[in-house]
């Protein structure tokens, strides 16, 4: 009897996982612990799968299957997975959008005020509070890897380097606002709107006259 019942749970099982494998798939591949579980995936399940090599942890709370190709953009795509109200942001969204030589050791990432600050251990990650229009406009969503992630757009992220020029530099606000110039999807409109946003448009506009 005790036979039977240990090869009933071991089928039980492999069904759970099976099914639990469909809603990862349905849903790209890569899911939330809290999403797996409102999903209908059992933790018992999710955390078998993990130990057995079905799933890799991508981070703490998010997994996803090991049968897909890489993350090419794996920090990106955390961010956006575990934090979906953040928007990447100023030297993050610079280097996404290659209009910078520095190299970002922290994930930037813009939240509205009153968002509850994010527990995140892997990556490392930058917190800068935007409100309103500064917060809502230039937005930008661009798949990788299968996941959506806004991240703002090269005109919103100049101005918003601007307004925070003395805490990343007012040198990398200028070189990326050069490389942006030499650009042939420079816009100096969407520019202007987003430095008027930001208030820092007289800040803005002497450097872009020399450019000009």
């Amino acid at each position: 009897m005790t036979y039977i019942v240990v090869i009933l749970s071991i089928i039980m099982s492999e069904k759970a996982k099976r099914k639990a494998e469909e809603i990862f798939r349905k849903h790209g591949g890569m899911l939330a612990t809290k999403e797996a579980i409102s999903a209908g995936i059992h933790p018992r399940t999710l955390y078998a799968m993990r130990d057995e090599g079905v799933l890799e942890q991508v981070s703490r709370g998010l997994f996803r299957l090991s049968s897909l190709p890489p993350l090419s953009n794996p920090d990106l795509v955390t961010i956006s997975t575990r934090i979906p109200k953040g928007v990447i942001c100023l030297i993050s969204a610079l280097a996404f959008h290659q209009l910078t030589v520095e190299i970002p050791h922290e994930i930037y990432v813009a939240l509205e005020p009153g968002t509850e600050k994010p527990r995140i251990d892997y990556p490392p990650i930058r917190i800068f509070w935007f409100s309103g229009k500064a917060y809502s406009e230039g937005i930008e969503r661009h798949k990788l890897d299968g996941v959506k992630v806004p991240i703002y757009g090269p005109a919103k992220t100049i101005a918003d380097c601007f307004k925070f020029r003395n805490k990343i530099g007012l040198d990398v606000a200028l070189d990326a606002l050069k490389s942006y110039h030499n650009r042939s999807d420079f816009n100096l409109r969407e520019l202007l709107k987003y430095a008027r946003i930001r208030k820092v448009e007289k800040i803005m506009t002497p450097y872009l006259e020399t450019l000009l």
